[in-house]
């Protein structure tokens, strides 16, 4: 991997950079600004999924674990008749917070900032959580995970938190 392929993503010699380089060691296609554009898109497409509430979508992008998550809490929504509504203002930040290794797994961690506006409405349609005016910051800290091994490209989401 080129020193230019981590120009902006990674501090050389920095634990990150030293875990995407043993990842694009081990997958000879990893590129980290090609990966990072896609995990951009996979933020914005399962946020909007999950308010959506479209599982097909998810499933493809998801571990079971978060899947498993994810699905329980559109159930828990839709059985209280609720509906949500999320809007992507932008992505002010994706930025990776590590990147490891571990066997044939690849393992990549980011910090997302966004600004969206995300309001949740009763069955009357009156506004029983946000705002859909109001424009909230939210950090979310992902990571993505892939066999290195396998043939399939793509990664899954397979741990999600609210970051700080």
């Amino acid at each position: 991997m080129s020193p230019d392929q981590l120009k902006g993503i990674a501090a050389p010699g920095s634990p990150v950079a030293a875990g995407l380089e043993a990842i694009a060691t081990a997958d000879k296609g990893f590129d980290p600004p090609h990966f990072l554009a896609g995990a951009r898109a996979a933020y914005e497409m399962i946020v909007t999924a999950f308010a959506e509430g479209d599982r097909r979508s998810l499933r493809n992008l998801l571990s079971k674990e978060v899947f498993d998550g994810f699905e329980a809490a559109i159930k828990d929504r839709e059985s209280r008749g609720e509906t949500a509504e999320t809007r992507f203002v932008s992505i002010d930040t994706a930025e990776i917070s590590a990147a490891e290794l571990r066997g044939r797994i690849a393992q990549v961690t980011l910090r997302f900032v966004s600004q969206l506006i995300s309001v949740t409405r009763d069955r009357a349609g009156a506004v029983v959580d946000g705002s859909d005016e109001k424009v909230t910051e939210v950090t979310d800290v992902w990571t993505f995970a892939r066999d290195v091994s396998s043939r399939d490209p793509n990664w899954k989401l397979v741990a999600t938190e609210a970051g700080h």
